[in-house]
């Protein structure tokens, strides 16, 4: 369900050491008050402490909200089943790049071996792009075109994988019968996990729109995470936890480059560093 919440509210204070910022700090927002970002910063005499802290208690209800739930363990469903994660978003926002990077990083799902599978079909490259991956890092990786061809692409995976992540076609509102027609694939693959890729730079409103898109309908399942890509095109990372927020779905990770496998990270610790950084504009400091 997207919910509006609203983003965490932060203050910034500047004051001439560390000491005296940090206690104007909790006589401001109070004794449990959270430090999010120090750094000096230099004005026409010299130099100055800055920080921006925020209540404690509004970065817990932010990690309570982004906080997804641990991966199993083991990943394989008592059946034999691999458990599978699939990647969804519009054109553009790095759903292939981010495929490979969860499948080819070693360590990512602990010792267990991913594997990949595509279904966009529809665009020149993708397929090429993901195979290259695959071929490098020598993961198992599968193709598939229509719904007869996911039993056997799903036993050949799960042979010596114990997690698939499926890649997916960009969705554009000028091509609902495509649209229409990966989705039925995807629901019949039946994936544990659906992140909705969205490039960092996307404004909250528009992702609002956007998770509207990819939710859960009488017709098709819906996106159950969030996966923030390009925090690296954001600068110091502005609005990106407003961002998260606004569509209100738990992050497991974030990407920051197009570096693979190394542009990935955990998602809620990385966005709650940025709690406070509006979007629009600086937040108003204060002397301390």
């Amino acid at each position: 369900m997207i919910d509006h919440g609203a983003p965490v509210r932060a203050v910034r204070l500047r004051g001439a050491d560390l000491s005296h910022v940090a206690d104007r700090a909790r006589s401001t927002l109070g004794d449990d008050v959270m430090i999010l970002h120090t750094r000096v910063v230099r004005n026409g005499t010299g130099s100055m402490v800055e920080v921006l802290a925020a209540p404690s208690d509004a970065i817990d209800r932010a990690r309570a909200r982004l906080q997804p739930e641990p991966l199993p363990t083991p990943l394989r469903h008592a059946n034999g089943r691999p458990y599978c994660i699939a990647l969804v978003g519009p054109t553009g926002a790095g759903k292939t790049t981010t495929a490979a990077k969860l499948a080819v990083r070693r360590g990512m799902f602990g010792g267990a071996r991913a594997g990949l599978l595509t279904i966009d079909t529809y665009r020149v490259g993708g397929m090429e792009q993901l195979a290259t991956y695959a071929e490098l890092a020598d993961v198992p990786f599968e193709v598939v075109y229509d719904a007869r061809e996911i039993d056997g692409a799903r036993r050949r995976l799960a042979q010596t994988c114990d997690v698939i992540i499926v890649d997916t076609p960009g969705r554009s509102p000028a091509s609902a019968e495509l649209a229409d027609r990966w989705r039925s694939l995807l629901d019949a693959i039946a994936p544990d996990e659906v992140h909705l890729v969205l490039p960092a730079s996307l404004r909250a409103d528009l992702a609002v729109d956007v998770g509207r898109a990819y939710a859960a309908s009488r017709t098709h399942g819906g996106a159950t995470h969030l996966l923030v890509s390009k925090l690296d095109e954001v600068p110091r990372e502005r609005g990106v936890t407003d961002l998260a927020l606004s569509l209100d779905m738990p992050t497991r990770w974030i990407t920051d480059g197009q570096d693979v496998p190394a542009d990935i990270k955990p998602g809620v610790p990385r966005l709650l560093r940025t709690c406070g950084l509006a979007a629009d504009a600086d937040p108003d400091w204060m002397p301390a």
